[in-house]
């Protein structure tokens, strides 16, 4: 039996089977991406519920592993040379788990078009469509029509950036794999936030029919409450 006692973070979220892989998360867009990524994969692993409250996300215990105190967040008691691993930013799990199963990260240049695309995913899309989110569902009548206007023309942008690279494509990097289920997410949020109309939703062929490709996977539809959202 793995022995995860050095993790602080089990005090308050105690592992049922300490030898499975514990994922701590809630199931936003990032957090998603790695329950996804773990039903893909088939890996036995506990979903530990972690809100996006302070009294969980700002506890000792989940700071203790992730120091940046965002979900998602990972314990891996099989890692690298058999010692328990623990890793935050969904990215880099992603990056992780693809490299311990073999699975989803691509081959050769592929691989590099995969990471490429994950990147893009991290560094533009994810952040862009969350601050749009923010001011367009989530700020109400507080919000500045110049910040508004900044992040809707930007996630547009970006978008139709997407849009461009998949025509003739099924998927971003050739097969389905780790920068699809890293984009998959922000796309369904644009939904969430009630920002289609904003963004031109109706004008992205592509991405639109990516979307729906995506949102109709099986691991998909399971990870989208991963952990559940009521405890």
């Amino acid at each position: 039996m793995a022995d995860l006692s050095d993790f602080p973070i089990t005090t308050r979220w105690v592992p049922l089977d300490p030898s499975k892989l514990q994922l701590f998360s809630f199931p936003t867009p990032n957090g998603i991406k790695v329950s996804l990524m773990l039903e893909e994969t088939g890996l036995d692993y506990e979903a530990h519920r972690v809100t996006l409250s302070d009294d969980d996300v700002r506890s000792p215990e989940f700071l203790s592993l992730n120091p940046n105190n965002k979900i998602p967040a990972i314990i891996d008691p099989d890692g690298p040379g058999g010692a328990p691993l623990g890793l935050f930013e969904s990215g880099a799990i992603m990056l992780y788990l693809a490299e311990k199963t073999g699975r989803f990260g691509g081959a050769g240049a592929g691989a590099q078009h995969v990471r490429q695309w994950l990147m893009w995913q991290m560094g533009g899309l994810g952040p862009m469509l969350g601050q749009m989110g923010f001011f367009v569902r989530f700020a109400g009548k507080d919000w500045d029509e110049r910040a508004r206007g900044r992040y809707v023309d930007e996630a547009k942008r970006l978008l139709n950036v997407l849009d461009g690279h998949l025509e003739g494509r099924e998927w971003v990097a050739g097969d389905y794999s780790i920068a699809d289920m890293a984009i998959g997410p922000w796309l369904n949020a644009v939904d969430f936030y009630g920002a289609r109309p904003l963004v031109g939703w109706d004008e992205l062929a592509n991405v639109a029919a990516y979307s729906d490709r995506f949102q109709a996977r099986p691991a998909v539809q399971r990870a989208a409450d991963i952990p559940p959202r009521e405890g």
